[in-house]
């Protein structure tokens, strides 16, 4: 699955559009490396999202198409 799809299904970012521009502007970065929105993201994989001040880093646990707003935290874990 794309990186920018799997952020807006796993609702940590609410557009796919906003995602792919996060994505862009390098405000993504995937194992410790920048990535593009087209990045295929694989179960094992450590997202850092920045939010201005903020960073969230994130473990991908499981990689799914559809999934409803309950079981959406459970595509990845936070990771300190």
């Amino acid at each position: 699955m794309r990186l920018d799809k799997f952020l807006k299904v796993s609702r940590v970012i609410k557009r796919r559009t906003v995602a792919n521009e996060a994505c862009d502007n390098a405000h993504v970065s995937v194992n410790g490396r920048p990535a593009k929105a087209s990045y295929d993201v694989k179960v094992g994989d450590v997202l850092e999202i920045t939010f201005g001040q903020r960073t969230l880093k994130i473990r991908v646990i499981c990689v799914q198409e559809h999934v409803t707003k309950a079981g959406a935290t459970e595509l990845y874990e936070v990771v300190e």
